[in-house]
């Protein structure tokens, strides 16, 4: 699977989410490893939310995580505070706002 296949069901999957919930800015780039990985980045900007498929410079923070394991943490499948604690979820940068995002997620329709 290319990462192109793999970010399109990401994306199409976190356009559902509602970004009103997100106070200000929100910028975290993904890192993506194994097959099908690659980097994008999530961004709430008043109210708006864009994902997009490029390094994001003046992020929040930057999550490491492999491909399977992010679908499970966007499905609430798996316990972000698990996957930091195990290994499974490196954190470059704000603690805080990376949390924002499951908030994020938790809005799925």
């Amino acid at each position: 699977m290319t990462f192109n296949i793999v970010f399109g069901q990401i994306k199409k999957g976190i356009e559902g989410v509602d970004p009103s919930v997100i106070n200000g800015k929100l910028a975290i780039q993904v890192n993506l490893t194994g097959l099908g990985g690659g980097t994008f980045y999530i961004e709430v900007l008043n109210g708006k939310l864009s994902v997009e498929p490029y390094d994001y410079h003046d992020r929040d923070a930057a999550l490491t995580i492999s491909v399977s394991d992010f679908k499970k943490l966007a499905d609430g499948k798996l316990d972000p505070v698990e996957a930091f604690n195990t290994g499974k979820l490196k954190i470059d940068g704000s603690i805080e706002k990376s949390l924002e995002l499951v908030k994020l997620l938790d809005t799925r329709k």
